[in-house]
């Protein structure tokens, strides 16, 4: 069964900061100063990453035990790779992430093989990281002036 979910974005009137808000929670994305911002938050691109590494996380916590996969603790170390010049029409090349990588620390008596492969299921089950890698079509639907 399809399920939509729903967030509003405004302005804060602060630089280019923005309020996002589903669901009830809030937070705030902003830029560094030098990017236009306040820098009192994440810029979007952070806050994505930040959203794959506690989905991964998420899957980590919702299925170890039903894959026989046991840790005391996990942290999960997310980079991605931008060039800023797509973004600002200097270079012709992505305007977004051209590369995400990220490296799951267990504390765990389990042995390296079988923390590789929760590890993968983690990757393949995870759906920001399967929004990534597969696409979605983002769509532009009304404007109401």
């Amino acid at each position: 069964m399809l399920t939509t979910m729903k967030a509003n974005v405004q302005p804060t009137g602060k630089g280019v900061q923005m309020q996002c808000e589903s669901r009830g929670f809030k937070f705030i994305l902003d830029e560094p100063q030098e990017a236009g911002g306040m820098n009192e938050g994440m810029n979007p691109l952070e806050g994505a990453l930040c959203a794959t590494g506690a989905c991964l996380g998420i899957v980590a916590a919702s299925f170890a035990q039903a894959k026989g996969f046991t840790y005391e603790s996990f942290s999960i170390d997310l980079e991605g790779d931008v060039d800023p010049d797509g973004f600002m029409g200097i270079a012709d090349v992505p305007k977004g992430f051209q590369a995400i990588r990220f490296n799951v620390n267990y504390k765990t008596s389990e042995p390296q093989e079988k923390c590789d492969e929760f590890t993968k299921f983690m990757e393949e089950t995870c759906p920001l990281c399967c929004t990534f890698a597969e696409g979605v079509k983002v769509t532009y639907s009304n404007t109401v002036a």
